[in-house]
């Protein structure tokens, strides 16, 4: 697998986020969408920990900090144009805030 830097990471598409897929590393799943900029990139690379920025409450969080619902981060991957991301993760306990296990759980 080739190897990507941050540098090639583009945030500056939007307004300096990059969308986050997030995927169970177990089952395959797409757990979650979220954004991130780069110091919740930064953040996660370092920690390990799933870290994104919240557009609603307009700061950096790391997932699980008041769930105990945490993203063990094992693979971050860059997709080819560099402005979305997947993060593969270890999942603790249901990601979405409903208590649902993932994020999508309604069909159209």
């Amino acid at each position: 697998m080739n190897k990507a830097t941050m540098e090639e990471i583009d945030f500056a598409k939007g307004t300096g986020l990059v969308p986050v897929v997030t995927q169970d590393a177990k089952s395959g799943k797409v757990l979650m969408v979220a954004y991130a900029n780069k110091e919740a990139v930064d953040l996660t690379l370092r920690t390990k920990m799933a870290h994104y920025w919240s557009r609603s409450r307009n700061k950096l969080w790391k997932k699980g900090e008041e769930s105990g619902n945490v993203q063990k981060v094992l693979d971050v991957l860059v997709d080819c144009d560099g402005d979305t991301l997947l993060y593969v993760v270890d999942q603790s306990g249901p990601a979405c805030h409903t208590g649902n296990e993932t994020c999508f759980f309604r069909k159209l």
